[in-house]
């Protein structure tokens, strides 16, 4: 069964904005660069995201929402522990990112 991945991202108020661009377009290049450590091949099925449009003022601070989905856990597993590329670009968010949270789930699966 396929897991979605659900990240969300708060930059901290003085970043800039290409800066801010830039952390985004790294997130969703992640699903060419991460390579299935067997196959050598990109693993994520789909990752799309951009920046919060919501009217509805109870976002609490989060700015950007990113959607990943992986086809199974063992996929999503590699990449949130093992993956080289996930790892690099955790790193490069380092003094931008305010507050991160992320969920993952199975559809259907209450």
């Amino acid at each position: 069964m396929s897991i979605t991945h659900i990240v969300l991202f708060q930059f901290k108020s003085d970043v800039a904005a290409d800066v801010v661009h830039g952390a985004c377009q790294r997130m969703l290049a992640l699903r060419d660069s991460c390579l299935h450590p067997s196959s050598q091949k990109p693993y994520i099925k789909a990752s799309i995201g951009g920046k919060d449009n919501s009217p509805e003022g109870i976002q609490n601070g989060i700015t950007h929402a990113f959607v990943v989905e992986f086809a199974n856990a063992a996929d999503r597993d590699y990449y949130v522990k093992h993956d080289p590329a996930h790892q690099e670009f955790i790193k490069s968010l380092d003094g931008i990112i305010e507050k991160a949270q992320v969920i993952d789930f199975t559809d259907g699966v209450f």
